[in-house]
């Protein structure tokens, strides 16, 4: 499966931001790609840097404006596309939402962000409902797509409930980066952190892993911080962890990556992990903390 992961940098004009992703689909399109990723809340820039009532107005309904303007996309380009929205479900009530369209831009299903982080430069509970979707792939017509977004990347219990449910491939839209008090040592372990932990979940469940990041540094409107610079990367790994591609840390990158969904079979009857399972020994995974 020819897969594109759009890595791009975001600028406060959301239509410019958004054209710029149509001519980079029309673009992996004509190279073949039958399945198209976006980096989270890819409209704008990275608004949770503060807390911003006003910030609220960049939420829409799902289906909404967006979903209209990239369905059509993809039936214009006949891609399946995984994308990333400010969903405003109700009044007051809001979610990070991924959004795959079917190639003939119908809507194949939806994923809620589960993991709210709430971190200096990452005010996400300000905006963000934990999602109730639970963790279940979105069947398509290139498979079934084991989408959750950022910071759920972080946590094996998600990847593992997509691949239990019979996911083909897991898919993290992100957008995460350095805050530039770090010092590089430190920067350099993020970024490692961040790339292992998601080759890991490829290891454990025997499934590609795709994360899509953004690029460039975006300001701090509050001067509380020095501001997010996003640290790219975006990558695919194999079903045994093998990175197969890696993009620019720097740069706005089109990455493209022929996938073989069937290499997970044979990878899962080398390394039985789902057999050897102990289900009937976990029954604490359930407890906040044991003491």
């Amino acid at each position: 499966m020819l897969t594109a992961l759009i890595q791009q940098s975001c600028t406060p004009n959301v239509e410019e931001n958004k054209q710029r992703l149509a001519a980079s689909i029309a673009e992996v399109a004509a190279q073949g790609a039958q399945l198209v990723v976006l980096q989270e809340l890819h409209n704008t820039p990275y608004f949770c840097q503060t807390e911003c009532v006003d910030h609220f107005d960049l939420a829409e309904p799902i289906p909404g404006p967006s979903t209209e303007f990239f369905g059509t996309l993809a039936k214009r380009h006949g891609v399946v596309l995984v994308v990333s929205l400010f969903e405003r479900r109700a009044p007051g009530l809001y979610h990070n939402t991924a959004v795959v369209l079917e190639h003939d831009g119908t809507i194949a299903g939806t994923y809620r962000k589960n993991h709210i982080p709430d971190d200096p430069a990452y005010y996400e509970k300000f905006y963000f409902t934990p999602g109730d979707l639970g963790f279940h792939p979105i069947e398509t017509s290139v498979g079934r797509l084991g989408v959750q977004v950022c910071w759920d990347q972080w946590y094996p219990e998600g990847a593992r409930l997509m691949a239990l449910a019979g996911a083909d491939i897991l898919i993290y839209p992100t957008a995460i980066g350095y805050e530039s008090s770090d010092t590089p040592e430190e920067q350099a372990r993020q970024l490692q952190a961040w790339q292992m932990v998601q080759r890991g979940h490829a290891v454990a469940n025997g499934l590609p892993v795709v994360a899509v990041n953004r690029v460039g540094h975006e300001p701090d409107p509050s001067g509380q911080t020095n501001g997010i610079q996003f640290w790219g990367s975006s990558f695919v790994a194999g079903p045994q962890g093998e990175l197969l591609a890696e993009a620019s840390q720097s740069e706005p990158e089109n990455l493209l990556v022929d996938i073989d969904l069937r290499r997970s079979e044979q990878v899962r009857r080398w390394w039985p992990f789902l057999r050897d399972r102990r289900i009937d020994a976990y029954q604490d995974i359930l407890l906040r903390f044991r003491d």
